[in-house]
């Protein structure tokens, strides 16, 4: 195993860059997920390091070795694809032997390692059928049989579920980051889902417009994100958009007031706040005065009427408008015997001040 380093990499092509100067120190044995929208550059950067596409400037070590412009074969590095990439003409064994066959190991060596990695993924029974045979989930598992056949330094993996169906998914995606941490392999993942990144990864890289926007762990970028692209990407926020009138004093484009960090300076601002932070009480006079209990801790206390609410197992989702151009999305723990909001309910909602995170406008 070996540690992982990116220094400055870029990807142009023409005047289009779509990798723009990534730098990342992979320690050995780490699950890193980059994570992002479509076209951020996540998967042209994995694909740089498999050695697939030829970086326009920067570089990349391998532990002690500068691998920037090796083949791929001569990268200590597995690949998993996204749409398995098995040969159907193959039997499930020669596909996961055919890299050690790349790399002229000899057949009986090849035959053997093939059958171990097959028995990694609990499919040595099957090595004499044909992808066609198989499932999706099958498939896959012959994919990440073949990566891990040669005996890779760095384990890459790119969307490796999304062709999967929603319960398959969550299968093979901890199947995978057991073997990686039983094997003690170096790990890179390339995702959009939140969910995959979040329950596989040790660390996060966001992505967007071929930059990093910010690495971290899963609580460092759901709870302090850098800035407002992050905030939306990962996990869900209500973004109001408006401006700090004063310190700690945020005012909505549709004229809402409310308490927020007073270290942010004055100025054009977004407010983002998470759905579990909002509580809601029900029942709101036409005077505004409430009549349902609140926590105590909420500092921003507005009211506001219910559009629809969406049973989600276990929360329940609520959708609150707060005035023509605002609202809110809020979710409650689905406890037994609570009674969902219905819509056109008048109630109030709050969070307290630390719960509101505020963006410049150009963050």
């Amino acid at each position: 195993m070996a540690r992982l380093e990116l220094n400055g990499l870029c990807k142009q092509y023409g005047a289009v860059t779509t990798v723009r100067d990534v730098t990342l120190d992979v320690p050995d044995g780490e699950f890193l997920v980059l994570l992002g929208p479509s076209g951020c550059g996540k998967t042209t950067t994995l694909r740089m390091v498999a050695g697939f596409i030829e970086p326009s400037a920067g570089s990349i070590r391998l532990g002690e070795a500068d691998i920037t412009r090796s083949p791929p074969w001569r990268r200590s590095t597995g690949m998993v694809f996204q749409n398995y990439a098995l040969f159907p003409h193959m039997t499930v064994a020669e596909n996961v032997a055919f890299g050690l066959e790349m790399r002229k190991v000899p057949k009986a060596e090849r035959e053997a390692r093939a059958l171990e990695a097959l028995g990694m993924v609990r499919l040595a029974p099957y090595a004499a059928r044909y992808p066609r045979q198989l499932s999706g989930g099958q498939q896959q598992r012959v994919a990440l049989a073949r990566a891990l056949a040669i005996r890779p330094d760095v384990l890459l993996l790119d969307e490796p579920l999304s062709n999967l169906d929603a319960k398959l998914r969550e299968e093979v995606r901890v199947e995978i980051r057991q073997l990686q941490q039983q094997l003690g392999l170096t790990a890179i993942m390339v995702t959009h889902d939140q969910e995959e990144a979040l329950t596989m990864a040790d660390r996060l890289v966001v992505m967007a417009e071929g930059r990093i926007r910010q690495v971290g762990s899963q609580r460092d970028l759901y709870e302090r994100p850098a800035d407002r692209f992050v905030a939306g990407f990962v996990g869900r926020s209500t973004m109001l958009g408006g401006r700090v009138t004063a310190p700690g004093e945020f005012e909505s484009a549709g004229g809402l007031r409310l308490l927020c960090d007073p270290a942010i300076p004055p100025g054009p601002a977004v407010l983002a706040v998470r759905p579990e932070a909002i509580s809601l009480s029900a029942n709101v006079s036409a005077a505004g005065a409430t009549t349902g209990a609140t926590t105590g801790a909420e500092e921003n206390l507005l009211p506001g009427t219910v559009e629809f609410t969406s049973y989600l197992g276990p929360v329940l989702e609520v959708h609150v408008r707060l005035s023509a151009a605002e609202r809110v999305v809020l979710h409650l723990p689905n406890r037994a015997g609570r009674p969902a909001a219905a819509p056109g309910e008048r109630v109030t909602i709050g969070w307290p001040r630390e719960a509101g995170m505020v963006f410049p406008e150009a963050a």
